[in-house]
């Protein structure tokens, strides 16, 4: 089938983008599917830094990645996505990145992703990210909170230096219940430390 829903379609956006050996960020570790899918990308010689705020989260993420002997290339940080910047080493040239918003499935709905840190941790990745880099939201506005921060990053996103960066948005429209949707953020060609 052609057209893919917005988690599908996010792997394959990374999957055109990101090499062996490149550096990339889960934002979101969930239960560790994205953060499993990156470190088959990245392979053996690249990192992954992988970011949940519930111990659940990680604990899920490990295991998954143990099964799949795809653990060695991957750092798991039990600490908010925003905080990235304090915890990715400094030269670290950042090639892509995925965030799978909302709650994690089948864990506690009251926690839940927030505009405010989810921006922070967007702008910090902005600022450290490779020339063609990509950075993937995958945004699920069918849930209060979920269509706050839906509305929050789309004007976030649409107000980005066209001179700067590329930004798209995916959906498949004729699902009810509010479906996800994704916004990929690409950065232009020599167009470093630019965040605005």
């Amino acid at each position: 089938m052609m057209i893919k829903g917005a988690v599908e379609f996010s792997h394959h956006c990374l999957s055109k983008v990101i090499q062996p050996g490149d550096t990339v960020v889960d934002a979101t570790a969930g239960n560790g599917h994205d953060t499993l899918f990156l470190a088959k990308l990245v392979g053996k010689s690249g990192r992954v830094y992988g970011f949940d705020i519930q111990e659940e989260a990680i604990k899920n993420t490990e295991k998954r990645l143990a099964d799949d002997g795809e653990n060695e290339q991957v750092t798991l940080i039990c600490r908010s996505h925003h905080e990235l910047k304090n915890v990715i080493p400094g030269d670290s040239d950042i090639k892509a990145a995925v965030f799978n918003l909302g709650y994690l499935p089948k864990g506690d709905k009251k926690i839940v992703t927030r505009p405010e840190t989810t921006i922070e941790a967007l702008q910090s990745l902005q600022e450290r990210l490779h020339t063609d880099g990509l950075i993937v939201l995958v945004v699920y506005p069918g849930h209060p909170e979920g269509k706050i921060e839906a509305d929050a990053l789309l004007d976030y996103a649409k107000q980005l230096d066209q001179k700067h960066w590329q930004v798209l948005k995916y959906e498949i429209m004729n699902q009810m219940n509010n479906p996800p949707f994704l916004i990929a953020i690409e950065r232009n060609q020599g167009a470093r430390n630019k965040a605005g």
